[in-house]
């Protein structure tokens, strides 16, 4: 899954890295180093400019909500529980089906966090069924230091409470594809610790290698065997993973010292 992701390249860089056209200053965000289930998020999307006179999709980088909220939905309540689609099943779910036919996104990244839970720790919850178990996050990254580009949908959302002319009337949200982890060894894996994404968590955001960025964001292409087949996981060995200090677990916490990689987990890890 992606539950917390950390996102700190300025919008300038990404402009450029994505090829894109359009983009709002008004909407700029700030780096974020702990990005969490409702927080604003940037994406790279293709679509017409509204009211412009060439109709043409236009590659725009934009602000969006991450928790998509179907279009259908008469609230936004469960928007914190949509932040991730299966690839496994996005091209057939209610919620998500429309979305992926018509509206991908790419959702720029330095990459995600993930939690193991310890041997030690398991084991004690598992004979007292009372202690809840410590979990040790990991970042995951790509080991070049390029973009994690994660695959993703976005949606929009009318607010039927509000004025069409309010400024909150509409709402545009987006969710992160997820795959299963890879099983290949990481390209650079911590010396104390997983050997591969799948020891850390059975599941991972899906990443787009920059040669299926086009298609990935080309609206004209709607066909279902087409789509699926750029749902297909990137080549293995492309990411490494590394011990970060458990201050990420806590949503307040934001800065680039949770980046930081610890010399050792500081929890018993499973290894």
């Amino acid at each position: 899954m992606c539950g917390r992701y950390a996102a700190s390249r300025k919008p300038e860089e990404l402009t450029g890295l994505f090829g894109v056209e359009k983009w709002e200053p008004t909407e700029t965000l700030e780096p974020d180093w702990n990005v969490a289930p409702t927080k604003e998020v940037y994406a790279v999307l293709e679509r017409p400019v509204k009211e412009a006179d060439d109709r043409r999709p236009v590659r725009q980088l934009r602000a969006l909500k991450w928790g998509l909220v179907p279009s259908w939905s008469k609230t936004p309540d469960g928007a914190a529980r949509m932040i991730n689609a299966r690839a496994e099943t996005v091209h057939e779910k209610p919620s998500f089906r429309r979305a992926f036919a018509q509206r991908r996104c790419i959702l720029p990244a330095d990459g995600y966090y993930e939690w193991v839970t310890g041997a030690e720790e398991r084991q004690l919850e598992e004979k007292k069924g009372k202690k809840r178990p410590r979990k040790q996050p990991y970042f995951v990254t790509p080991a070049d230091g390029s973009v994690f580009a994660m695959a993703g949908l976005y949606e929009f959302w009318r607010d039927a409470t509000l004025p069409g002319d309010h400024e909150n009337a509409w709402w545009v949200t987006c969710s992160v594809i997820t795959t299963e982890a890879e099983t290949t060894p990481l390209a650079v894996a911590p010396a104390e610790g997983p050997g591969a994404l799948t020891d850390i968590h059975p599941r991972m955001p899906l990443m787009l290698t920059p040669d299926r960025w086009d298609a990935w964001l080309d609206p004209s292409r709607t066909g279902e065997d087409e789509l699926r087949a750029l749902l297909e996981p990137p080549p293995g060995g492309l990411m490494r993973a590394y011990p970060v200090a458990t201050a990420v677990s806590n949503v307040r916490n934001n800065g680039p010292e949770l980046l930081e990689e610890l010399a050792a987990p500081e929890e018993s890890t499973l290894f």
